[in-house]
């Protein structure tokens, strides 16, 4: 099972074949792709290999993989042709219950005046992130997501029993590499990046860093329901995301709970850890 890390790197060496346009039988080093994507090899060489599994990349004769076609659509970007903005008009019309279980693409285009290759990439990103799926012939389906306040804070209630946990399980295992990698990730938006980033992609990276820290535990029922949450609560946080200033701290927050699971102090880490979603589920949730 790849990790969430590992799929977000997935996802942006299939953006660099595209953006680039790299022909097939195209040679990627590993080696130069994590210096592109300021990342250590193991999750590249991890994230090739789920790319490999796709069909969006091949192994060569002598080592290394090579590119073997162009995935079909980019995933949707900040600002741009402006579908981002849609992309969230339709995030939130869900949640407010304006848009019915099941839509079409034809009713979409219309109701957002949306070219074919927009709402192509917009379906293609729900679809990824687990909110849609198509139904079988025609159409598609919105999946449940939370939407009142008690759901949305019973949720945090869930998360503060099962992530402390996870991380005091007896067959945890530290995939070092995968936490340094979500730990830079939220140094930087410590740095000032937070500032810059979407809501969407702020989400993504702070759900990365719990998934990441959780899938250490080894055991995949803690894995799976970390992920089922993360799901279903996407689109409210996107509304209860916390003001720049805050959510700059809790990043910091981030920052010292990978600090202690890398200093081997598991037992503080956890205890951060439930303290962090302790006070975040006050702030966003009302706790």
């Amino acid at each position: 099972m790849a990790t969430p890390l590992v799929e977000q790197i997935a996802a942006r060496i299939a953006e660099h074949i595209r953006e680039e346009r790299l022909v097939p039988g195209t040679r990627l080093v590993e080696r130069a792709l994590a210096e592109r994507l300021a990342v250590s090899r193991s999750p590249v060489g991890g994230a090739l290999r789920l790319l490999a599994a796709d069909g969006v990349v091949a192994a060569g004769e002598r080592g290394g993989y090579a590119v073997l076609r162009v995935p079909d659509a980019a995933p949707v970007a900040e600002g741009g042709d402006g579908v981002e903005t849609t992309y969230l008009r339709i995030a939130g019309d869900r949640l407010d219950g304006r848009l019915p279980e099941r839509v079409t693409e034809s009713g979409l285009a219309r109701e957002y005046g949306l070219t074919s290759a927009q709402l192509s990439r917009i379906l293609q990103r729900i679809g990824a992130e687990g909110w849609i799926e198509r139904m079988p012939g025609y159409g598609w389906r919105f999946r449940p997501m939370l939407t009142s306040q008690g759901s949305y804070r019973d949720s945090y209630r869930f998360r503060l029993t099962i992530e402390p946990a996870a991380l005091l399980e007896p067959d945890f295992q530290l995939d070092e590499d995968a936490v340094r990698e979500v730990r830079a990730q939220q140094q930087h938006l410590v740095d000032g990046a937070i500032r810059e980033v979407g809501d969407a992609e702020l989400f993504d990276r702070n759900s990365a860093f719990h998934e990441v820290l959780v899938q250490c535990s080894g055991n995949a029922f803690f894995i799976d329901s970390l992920r089922r949450v993360d799901r279903l609560r996407r689109l409210v946080e996107y509304r209860r995301t916390l003001p720049r200033d805050r959510a700059v701290v809790r990043c910091r927050e981030h920052v010292e709970i990978a600090d202690l699971l890398l200093a081997g102090r598991r037992a503080e880490a956890a205890e951060r850890l439930r303290e962090h979603l302790d006070s975040v589920g006050t702030e966003k949730a009302g706790e």
